[in-house]
């Protein structure tokens, strides 16, 4: 195949070694900023958790597993290095900031190369950019049609001239001598706060909403292609939405205060990663239905049985006037975990009638054939039913029934 493309055996293993290095010299600058996070935050006398300006290095982690496991498997194919490369940025952005709040901030400029973590921060819209361009080019790292390249090249212009731009105010800043940070580590004249910048304020405007605009436009056009696609395809685009959907969960819940939002937050990045990853590489695509409803199924369940020991406990205390907080708990409990199988179980097929149909029809394939084997007595009529049923419940290619004759080994 590479000498048809014109490409010589020794050429393509060069290729691919060359590949192969790049995405391990990422991979570790991940780990040295990910490393480097843990003296710096302490230097800032910050959290590894704020979230403040960007996102916390820990959170961004297994976004980067998944960009490099991506990358050095399918080198030809653009999501696996823009993952990669966004989880640099964020990590590299999170660093930064860290540095800038004890230099400028803690030692009032005291430390040495703190312009340089000044320049160092690509900032959010950078981040929305990344997101975008996976979005557009999800599956295999082109567009859906020839027609959405324009999108490409407005991601690209806006990513240039928001970086060129930042940098030259960073750069009039320092050499003013006028730099003032914000407790997130940003500059204050980058932050669309300072009424002295209103050309910039104005322009970070456009720039999101730019930004903003390219990726409903990237989102529609992965619907679109969903309508139209089948198969395999189909699959992968059932993945980037059902990541979707756990990310805009996992993000919505993260507004709950305490360790509760920061795991939701950090399951919605998670889960999005490995859905881009899993539908990239190809790996059980299939099972994305199983996935859906049993999610679905067990999500309906917890929300039901907590609603039931609510239920009861507050029953019991405020309206029965139990002495005894306990029994009431006790018995909301006893009552919560009576019900889970049975309740599973009535859930689980409503959910799979709805969103897993093919195991839903064919759950009733079966359940038919077995109630008529127990009357058959033909065997030529139960080894075509048989034969019929398989063909019905998983659709295969060819389907054949061998009877062994009575007497042969």
């Amino acid at each position: 195949m590479a000498g048809q493309l014109g490409v010589t055996p020794r050429r393509a293993g060069r290729l691919r070694l060359d590949w192969s290095v790049a995405a391990l010299v990422l991979g570790g600058l991940v780990l040295v900023l990910a490393a480097a996070a843990v003296p710096l935050a302490r230097l800032a006398h910050q959290s590894l958790n704020a979230s403040t300006g960007s996102t916390p290095v820990w959170v961004t982690a297994p976004a980067a597993v998944v960009g490099f496991v991506v990358a050095w498997r399918k080198p030809g194919n653009s999501l696996g290095w823009l993952i990669l490369v966004a989880a640099v940025f964020a990590m590299l952005t999170k660093d930064a900031s860290y540095y800038a709040v004890a230099d400028y901030r803690l030692h009032h400029g005291g430390l040495p190369l703190g312009w340089v973590a000044l320049l160092a921060q690509p900032g959010s819209v950078l981040g929305l950019v990344l997101l975008g361009l996976i979005f557009l080019l999800f599956p295999d790292g082109r567009p859906p049609s020839p027609r959405w390249r324009w999108v490409v090249w407005v991601y690209a212009g806006t990513g240039l001239v928001w970086t060129t731009w930042t940098a030259a105010i960073t750069v009039g800043t320092i050499i003013g001598h006028h730099t003032q940070v914000d407790s997130s580590g940003q500059l204050y004249q980058l932050s669309g706060s300072d009424p002295a910048a209103g050309w910039w304020n104005a322009a970070l405007s456009v720039f999101i909403l730019l930004v903003a605009v390219c990726l409903v436009a990237s989102l529609a056009g992965q619907v679109a292609s969903w309508r139209r696609s089948s198969g395999e395809r189909r699959q992968q685009l059932k993945w980037l939405m059902a990541g979707s959907a756990a990310a805009v969960a996992g993000f919505g819940l993260a507004t709950v205060p305490g360790a509760f939002g920061s795991a939701c937050y950090l399951a919605g990045l998670f889960a999005f990663s490995l859905c881009v990853g899993v539908a990239v590489l190809r790996y059980r695509l299939f099972d994305i239905d199983r996935v859906i409803s049993r999610t679905l199924a067990y999500a309906i369940v917890t929300g039901l049985l907590v609603g039931v020991y609510a239920g009861i406990v507050l029953l019991a205390t405020e309206v029965l006037r139990f002495r005894h907080s306990t029994v009431a708990v006790a018995v909301a409990t006893l009552a919560a975990a009576a019900l889970f199988n049975p309740l599973r179980r009535r859930v689980q097929k409503i959910v799979d009638r709805r969103f897993n149909r093919a195991r839903y029809d064919a759950d009733r394939i079966v359940a038919a054939f077995a109630a008529r084997l127990q009357d058959a007595v033909d065997l030529d009529v139960v080894r075509a039913d048989l034969a019929s049923s398989v063909q019905q419940a998983l659709e295969p290619a060819h389907v054949s029934v061998w009877i062994q004759a009575a007497g042969q080994q």
